[in-house]
């Protein structure tokens, strides 16, 4: 694996913006279509942290589910995961991976759950569905907009399933509140606003720290492969504060609170929208990047998407939108959160959607232990998941936007069909990325 220096940030964002070569993968002897034979299935998951231990114990809890292995560079995440595996089956039978290509290329293994840094999403993801697996994939599900048509592609080339982590969709007050919207609870849609966090919020850091200084080089733990970490990214230097829960802030390995939320609102302000299969015409906006420092995605941020049919969302940290996602109508609103649904006027809370009118996919089960229990249903039917690939990417691709818009300080125009940039070069070449030698997609 080639060492490149540690020369390139968000800095240089512009300098290292280049087009993405895909160079399709060869299917594995093990790769198989059609219905499962069996009515267990067999799990791998690859990526052990805050959400890949949550996937742990909860796909532990699915009964026709089978946990057989795990995969992550950090030998302590592996270690914790095996040992809660084992003591919920009663046995030593998990294996742990260091290498995702080791794991992937078990022929006993029908599904994947990945749970790695964004800038990993893609490559993990292809060579996966190119050895025949089903995938549930955690959002945004890319770290570019090529990326992430490049996992589309895989999906349909290689005849997969999958789900986009983009749980909210298996919540029946996001769906309830999508389906008033939807139905025309509020007259004609007019805007949008979707509230997310500020800046940074390092685990279990007080809500005030939104950035830190910079940070020494340090030794690599022992049992952490920092390289492979590092991966497609540039290289850079050890700090304990630049991998981790921590790679959401920097733009190397993700976009920030602008794609690790955006891509959960924006999910469903496209739900609420009808806009699964497409995206904005115009973004623009302005965001605040810390000048120094290791951190350097947008503390604060403000943009705006413009829509063929006219309806704009607006997508802002919380001290501009509230947080959620709010629907305008020209008689009223619907604003969901996490923590629930309200509306103006009052009574579209006591409304029913009838029959006849526009109902919206739902789950078995309920809340995240229905998204997977939808995944799971899905690799069995061979159906479609609540949240497919193409309804994952859809949802990112303005998270990505608007971070390119804000760094470049300029409006962009886009072709959401061709997915290009429409009159702007330089802002075009910056919608892919450059990979270190040697990983491609």
């Amino acid at each position: 694996m080639t060492k490149d220096k540690p020369n390139i940030s968000r800095r240089d964002f512009l300098s290292r913006a280049a087009a993405i070569v895909v160079v399709p993968y060869l299917v594995r002897s093990s790769a198989v279509g059609g219905a499962v034979a069996s009515n267990r299935l067999t799990m791998g998951l690859i990526g052990l942290g805050s959400m890949g231990m949550r996937h742990v114990k909860g796909f532990l809890q699915e009964t026709d589910c089978r946990i057989v292995a795990v995969c992550d560079v950090d030998s302590l995440r592996r270690q914790a995961a095996v040992a809660e595996i084992n003591e919920h089956y009663g046995n030593k039978d998990c294996r742990q991976y260091r290498d995702f290509r080791e794991l992937i290329a078990r022929a006993d293994i029908d599904t994947l759950c990945i749970s790695v840094p964004d800038h990993w999403h893609s490559i993990i993801s292809i060579e996966a569905l190119a050895a025949g697996r089903d995938v549930y994939g955690e959002k945004p599900l890319a770290l570019t907009i090529p990326e992430g048509r490049a996992i589309v592609e895989a999906v349909a080339r290689y005849g997969r399933v999958w789900q986009t982590g983009s749980w909210q969709r298996s919540t029946e007050h996001f769906r309830f509140g999508c389906e008033l919207v939807r139905n025309g609870r509020i007259g004609r849609l007019a805007r949008v606003e979707v509230g997310i966090g500020r800046g940074f919020k390092p685990q279990a850091a007080p809500e005030t720290v939104f950035e830190i200084p910079p940070q020494p080089t340090m030794p690599v733990p022992q049992g952490f492969d920092y390289e492979t970490w590092l991966g497609p990214a540039p290289w850079a230097p050890y700090t304990e504060k630049r991998c981790h829960w921590n790679f959401r802030w920097i733009l190397d390995y993700s976009g920030g609170q602008v794609t690790d939320w955006g891509a959960h609102h924006i999910d469903i302000a496209h739900w609420g929208m009808d806009a699964d299969s497409t995206g904005p015409v115009e973004i623009w906006g302005k965001g605040v990047f810390p000048k120094d420092g290791l951190w350097d995605a947008a503390v604060d941020y403000d943009f705006e998407c413009k829509y063929d049919n006219g309806v704009t969302m607006l997508v802002g940290s919380n001290n501009h939108y509230k947080q959620g996602v709010r629907f305008i109508g020209e008689t009223g609103w619907v604003h969901i959160t996490r923590a629930g649904l309200d509306a103006n006027p009052k009574t579209l809370l006591r409304d029913k959607i009838g029959p006849e009118e526009i109902h919206l996919a739902r789950p078995s089960g309920n809340h995240r232990e229905g998204h997977r229990r939808n995944f799971l249903d899905c690799v069995k039917t061979r159906g479609a998941t609540i949240s497919p690939v193409e309804v994952g990417h859809r949802s990112a691709v303005p998270a990505h936007l608007g971070n390119i818009a804000m760094i470049l300080g300029r409006k962009i125009r886009w072709d959401p069909a061709k997915e290009q940039v429409i009159g702007d070069k330089a802002a075009g070449r910056t919608v892919g990325r450059a990979m270190r030698s040697p990983w491609r997609i």
